[in-house]
């Protein structure tokens, strides 16, 4: 076999239900746009949904529109259970089926627990753990109608280790864990998986606001030495997206570069 051929059977490892349709949330930028470029690019039509940034949802669409695939965005705060279901209901009316849904959504309002107030704690908890059942919930019967679909929750390790001054942000997270697991075990003989992507320190709008010596800091803690990149998270999504993957479920896939091991 000639390299052509070698690249092109490296290109077709992992494949996605064909004609499929995936609901990536927190699309507008950082993980979930990446993901939901990714997930384009092997052919899946995108359902993008974003809470408040329509330049970077557009920006998302036009990347992936000038790639040739195909996609629409939808304005949704995945915290409120009424319009989540309104999105569902219009994304299902759109497309009549949805094959992949990637709970990404998420905010961070760090703070020690003497200075975090309810509000703090609410909003995490709501747009991070609330917003992925909201979107389960929602697309729950359409998946067991089908027998078949791809959940993937996009946790943090910081879920699973805990982190100083994320309180709000580390149970949200971890609440996300035990619902990747229940709904497994739910949907698991409807031919449907759930599982969750844990990553660590990674280059995205969240990290950026970090300083300087926080970064250097952490990065001093991995193994690898360099904070990931979000195409690297958004490739093991779409693995774990793919049918491929069809044995796999209520897993939690950590992506730190080996912070803890």
């Amino acid at each position: 076999m000639n390299m052509e051929n070698n690249n092109m059977s490296s290109q077709q490892l992992f494949t996605l239900k064909q004609n499929c349709v995936a609901v990536v949330t927190g699309g507008s930028r950082g993980i979930g746009a990446s993901s939901a470029i990714k997930l384009a690019s092997m052919g899946a039509t995108i359902a993008l949904v974003f809470g408040g940034d329509l330049q970077g949802a557009k920006s998302t669409a036009d990347t992936i529109l000038s790639n040739g695939g195909k996609v629409k965005i939808y304005q949704c705060d995945v915290a409120d259970y009424s319009l989540t279901k309104t999105t569902v209901d219009k994304i299902l009316s759109d497309f009549l089926k949805v094959d992949i849904l990637v709970n990404n959504a998420g905010v961070i309002k760090d703070k020690l627990m003497l200075q975090m107030n309810e509000q703090d704690w609410d909003s995490v908890v709501d747009i991070n753990l609330k917003g992925s059942f909201n979107m389960i919930k929602h697309l729950y019967s359409q998946f067991v109608k089908n027998k078949s679909g791809r959940i993937i929750n996009v946790t943090s390790v910081s879920g699973l280790d805990g982190n100083i001054g994320q309180a709000n942000y580390s149970s949200s997270k971890a609440g996300l864990v035990g619902l990747t697991k229940s709904i497994a075990k739910e949907l698991g003989s409807r031919g449907i998986t759930c599982n969750a992507v844990a990553p660590g320190f990674v280059d995205t709008d969240m990290t950026s606001n970090l300083s300087k010596e926080i970064k250097d800091k952490a990065v001093q803690m991995i193994p690898l030495k360099r904070m990931g990149k979000r195409e690297e998270i958004a490739s093991c999504i779409a693995f774990l997206a793919s049918e491929q993957a069809g044995y796999v479920t209520g897993q939690v896939l950590r992506v730190d570069g080996g912070l803890v091991l």
